[in-house]
């Protein structure tokens, strides 16, 4: 009995939560840039409701649950995706290049944080911004010029 136990176990599908540590090589800042984008988008949305004539529909606060509870994942995101990106792709030879990039990190974890506790579209454009810088010292770290097309239209509406 004991036996068939072990082999179930052995064969159960088990979640997982980690990029790889191999380390496989397969490393990207985008999906810190997307959640930065997100937060920003969902700040923004949050400060355009107008609530000066108070609560009128049961649709405001659950949008504005909805809003927040985004917007609180993808901060978190964006220090999953920054924490993978600091402790298993840049090596001690990237700092000796780029000796800001402890700051750089340090700096956009704790804006990451601030913006789960906030609401503040100046916090999450310097998120973005901060993810930008990064993802651009990672591309140059490769050898890519890094270039952000979308960066002027992703502030508005």
């Amino acid at each position: 009995m004991n036996l068939v136990k072990n082999i179930k176990s052995i064969f159960s599908p088990t979640n997982i939560y980690a990029h790889c540590d191999i380390p496989c090589g397969i490393y990207d800042p985008i999906a810190a840039k997307i959640a930065a984008q997100t937060v920003l988008k969902m700040v923004m949305k949050m400060e355009d409701i107008d609530l000066s004539g108070g609560v009128s529909k049961v649709e405001q606060p659950n949008t504005v649950a909805r809003f927040i509870r985004v917007k609180e994942d993808h901060a978190q995101e964006v220090k999953n995706e920054l924490n993978i990106l600091w402790s298993d792709y840049f090596k001690p030879e990237h700092l000796e290049k780029y000796p800001n990039l402890h700051d750089l990190f340090w700096n956009a974890n704790k804006l990451a944080g601030a913006n789960k506790q906030n609401v503040s579209s100046e916090s999450a454009k310097q998120l973005v911004e901060a993810v930008d810088e990064i993802s651009k010292i990672f591309w140059e770290s490769k050898g890519v010029t890094y270039s952000d097309p979308n960066a002027d239209v992703r502030f508005g509406a």
